[in-house]
């Protein structure tokens, strides 16, 4: 096994732990470490995020992004010039009507079926560390 295969083998388990740390129903954990493992072995993957809340999950690749949904079964591949970046800082104008501090957004434009909507948000200024994080990984892939 060459060092690059096993250092992307790293980063693979990496992502599979991460899932694994989920709150997830077993077959969806299930669909992760088979459908999904399968779908991306072999791809070098930059780096990952997944939602504690909806089980969903963001795989950086070179150039391009894939988005997993378990619930659905939904495996969606996003090239990365079609990807954008927003963030609304709402802590100089006052918190917006839903309570929140910061709100950030990884978009695609792609048609309305198809398209990524991944976001990050915070309602406390505690949080916004965690926010800047997101979005200081997501700038630097979107600029490499």
């Amino acid at each position: 096994m060459t060092t690059e295969s096993s250092f992307s083998n790293e980063k693979l388990q990496a992502f599979l732990d991460s899932v694994s740390t989920l709150s997830l129903e077993h077959k969806f954990n299930e669909w992760y470490n088979v459908e999904v493992a399968a779908a991306i072995d072999g791809c070098k993957i930059k780096g990952h995020e997944v939602n504690s809340d909806s089980g969903s999950s963001l795989i950086f690749l070179n150039k391009s992004v894939i988005l997993c949904v378990p619930n659905k079964g939904h495996i969606a591949h996003y090239p990365r010039h079609l990807i954008h970046c927003f963030v609304d800082d709402f802590r100089h104008n006052g918190e917006n009507e839903d309570g929140l501090v910061m709100r950030a957004e990884l978009f695609s434009i792609s048609p309305s079926e198809e398209q990524l909507g991944w976001e990050v948000k915070c309602r406390s200024e505690r949080e916004v560390p965690d926010v800047q994080s997101s979005v200081s990984r997501w700038l630097k892939w979107l600029n490499e």
